[in-house]
């Protein structure tokens, strides 16, 4: 699929794309320089649900352990 940018840099988000990916009006891309070309990303308007699922997991764990130790240091 290919678009053409306007004098002004605006482009049109070919309506396949959009459909698959649920983009709506006013929807926020971000535009992200790879060394290979560039990367165009939906952001999600709530930024905790978005980060939701991307950790290593059992962060409270993890934090819990980290507390405990610097308390063992006082």
């Amino acid at each position: 699929m290919r678009s053409t940018i306007t004098a002004r840099g605006q482009t049109v988000v070919p309506a396949e794309i959009r459909h698959r990916f649920n983009l709506t009006p006013a929807q926020r891309l971000e535009w992200v320089i790879e060394a290979d070309g560039i990367r165009v990303i939906p952001v999600c308007e709530d930024p905790v649900l978005a980060f939701r699922g991307q950790g290593k997991g059992g962060a409270t764990v993890r934090l819990l352990k980290i507390r405990k130790q610097d308390r063992a240091r006082e």
